[in-house]
């Protein structure tokens, strides 16, 4: 093993002697983090200089994406530790999908520094029966959506051959409305529609008086005064079915 090597092994295993004797890892700059340090690299070394040379590990690069994983909780001497060994973990890992659940799954950096020995494929072994949960819940979760996306989908065809057989189109209530004698405001009450052509936005309400109807009106980014129209049952029944629309 090489110098760089030996020092970045003897860092690992001195902050993994350090937080299992006090629960965390004191500063590097401390006077316990050197002695245990040099105590680890004089181990480390008689132990690599008789080691067999070591089988080189497959490693799976992390795509772009996935390499913002999210953020870890814990003190930050933890967090710091566990960022480092997810980071290592996630490329022993072959499957992509399986990255992204571990990685949503496990935010608490102590799961991270508790099975920081277990090999990877143990690993995924005993977590296998969570990511499978998983998998079938998320693909219950898309047919639920694929199936209300079709429902919606069909009412609203539903409710467009409504209209069409009603003849209600926004044009029409617009024109509707543009040839309705004007009358002085009567105080606004519940809303019936909104209707939107070329430019023109247009909201419709009920008022206090029974033979009235309010309109606001934009006309782009200009508010128009607001004026009266006769009460027309038709129109409000028009109006009342189109402001439906899914």
């Amino acid at each position: 093993m090489d110098l760089t090597a030996l020092r970045e092994a003897t860092i690992e295993a001195t902050q993994r002697a350090l937080h299992d004797r006090h629960g965390f890892v004191p500063s590097e700059d401390s006077d316990e983090w050197e002695e245990e340090y040099r105590r680890q690299f004089v181990v480390l070394k008689q132990r690599f200089a008789t080691a067999p040379p070591a089988v080189p590990r497959t490693q799976f690069a992390p795509s772009a994406a996935e390499r913002l994983w999210p953020e870890l909780s814990g003190t930050p001497e933890q967090k710091r530790w566990a960022a480092t060994i997810r980071d290592d973990r996630m490329r022993e890992i072959p499957s992509e999908p399986f990255r992204i659940w571990l990685a949503g799954a496990w935010t608490r950096a102590k799961l991270w520094v508790d099975t920081r020995d277990v090999p990877a494929a143990v690993l995924v072994q005993r977590l296998k029966p969570q990511f499978d949960e998983y998998r079938r819940q998320s693909a219950d979760a898309a047919k639920a959506r694929a199936a209300e996306a079709q429902r919606k989908a069909a009412e609203a065809a539903a409710f467009q051959r409504r209209l069409k057989d009603a003849g209600i189109t926004p044009d029409g209530l617009v024109e509707l409305v543009d040839a309705s004698e004007r009358f002085d405001l009567a105080p606004i009450a519940a809303k019936l529609a909104e209707i939107d052509v070329e430019g023109r936005h247009l909201r419709v309400f009920e008022t206090s008086d029974p033979n009235l109807l309010l309109v606001k009106e934009k006309r782009g980014p200009l508010q128009m005064p607001d004026y009266a129209i006769e009460r027309d049952e038709g129109l409000v029944a028009d109006l009342r079915l189109y402001a439906q629309t899914p």
